[in-house]
């Protein structure tokens, strides 16, 4: 009961205080705590299909309080197969015990009996999790209602675990080894605990993520400028490709990880904390993994339809052009940068590029081939980047949503 209550917690902060999981602490302790999270994670991954399955046995919507404690039932009795008697007890006792919900324990009982019997074929069958309407809005006219379609039902399937190994012949029993180099594993096994990690073998980042920095032409021996590093995915792999790297970001929490991460790999990379527009070295390689929505990562981040609006968007974009604009200053001549974002929308990806192309008449962009980095054709993006979508790669487990290019001077 302790998981369940401290899951409905967890909902109750993102739905109604509209605050994003990883700000809000987990009301448990230890292994209860880690339940409590994949519930909660859970729920709002598939809360249109947990709410569709309730559709038919609401006169009219509960309170939101009621109502989670109602998602929770569905998911744990049709998407896990829990056992109907102690969830259903769980559930109403918890409700009983709270005066917002203590009215409708009767309707929470009755509601869940009901669930039990419609099998989880209502819960399998039941239509995904919509994208935030600006997130549609954005994408339709580009991919159409069958790519919408395609990104929610990945959107709704728990990701697998993705790695990048410093030495790239490393490898794990019962890890599989993607095209594109990554290990992925599919049964969520406890990082700290898998063999190589206490000896810095290897980090966490999804495979997509991995894919930026192998945009480059060979590292060894150059300089390089890693802006907006945290948390140092891509800060490693410079360094462990043999660059001389300098990581950069403003925030001083976010960059003592990124220290804590090399120390772990015993990688080397000189770490400045600044001000991205205040940095003004040169270097042979610039890359800048911008701030964005993040609206790819939806599938690992189910939180965040719930919490962004999509205001962010036009102060987002707007400082993704100037850093673009700043970091083509830090450049040797015949440097390359590569502008890369975790986001689904393409103002923040590829119009940033082509509006670049326009601002500096000298820019072009070094075609991106997919099928050389272990992808598939349909990542290329008409102005030479790649665009990938959480959609990609159904057969393997998905890949977050990504977009990359790489950008010289003629």
């Amino acid at each position: 009961m302790q998981a369940r209550q401290a899951a409905l917690h967890l909902l109750d902060a993102v739905l109604r205080e509209k605050r994003m999981l990883a700000h809000v602490k987990v009301p448990a302790e230890g292994a209860e705590a880690a339940r409590a999270s994949r519930l909660a994670t859970q729920v709002l991954r598939q809360i249109g299909a947990a709410d569709a399955v309730l559709e038919p046995y609401a006169m009219r919507k509960p309170q939101l309080a009621v109502q989670n404690i109602l998602r929770l039932g569905v998911v744990e009795l049709l998407g896990n197969g829990e056992d109907a008697h102690g969830v259903t007890h769980d559930l109403v006792s918890i409700a009983k015990k709270h005066p917002k919900t203590a009215k409708a324990s009767g309707m929470v009982n009755a509601v869940l009996r009901k669930v039990i019997a419609d099998g989880p074929e209502a819960f399998a069958n039941a239509p995904a999790q919509r994208v935030p309407p600006w997130v549609d809005k954005a994408l339709r006219k580009r991919i159409g209602k069958e790519g919408l379609a395609a990104i929610q039902a990945a959107h709704a399937i728990t990701p697998p675990l993705d790695i990048t190994p410093k030495d790239p012949d490393f490898t794990i029993e019962g890890a599989e080894r993607l095209p594109t180099g990554s290990l992925r594993f599919h049964n969520h096994p406890q990082v700290t605990a898998l063999p190589g990690y206490a000896e810095g073998a290897f980090w966490v980042q999804d495979a997509a993520a991995a894919l930026p920095v192998r945009l480059f032409p060979d590292l060894k021996g150059k300089t390089v400028l890693d802006l907006c590093a945290a948390p140092g995915g891509k800060t490693m792999q410079l360094a462990a490709a043999g660059a001389d790297v300098t990581a950069l970001d403003v925030s001083e929490p976010r960059m003592e990880r990124v220290a804590e991460n090399m120390a772990r790999t015993g990688l080397n990379a000189k770490l400045v904390t600044e001000d991205a527009f205040d940095h003004k070295a040169k270097y042979h390689v610039v890359l800048l993994d911008a701030p964005c929505t993040a609206t790819g990562t939806i599938r690992r981040h189910p939180d965040l339809p719930f919490v962004k609006n999509g205001r962010e968007v036009e102060p987002l974009t707007k400082l993704q052009m100037q850093l673009l604009d700043h970091a083509l200053t830090l450049l040797n001549p015949g440097g390359t940068l590569v502008y890369c974002t975790c986001s689904l929308l393409p103002v923040e990806g590829e119009h940033q590029v082509t509006a670049a192309l326009k601002r500096h008449p000298d820019l072009r962009v070094v075609p991106a081939d997919p099928t050389s980095l272990g992808g598939d054709p349909e990542w290329a993006s008409p102005e030479g980047g790649l665009r990938i979508f959480p959609s990609h790669w159904p057969d393997k487990g998905g890949l977050d949503g990504f977009y990359m290019a790489a950008l010289t001077r003629k």
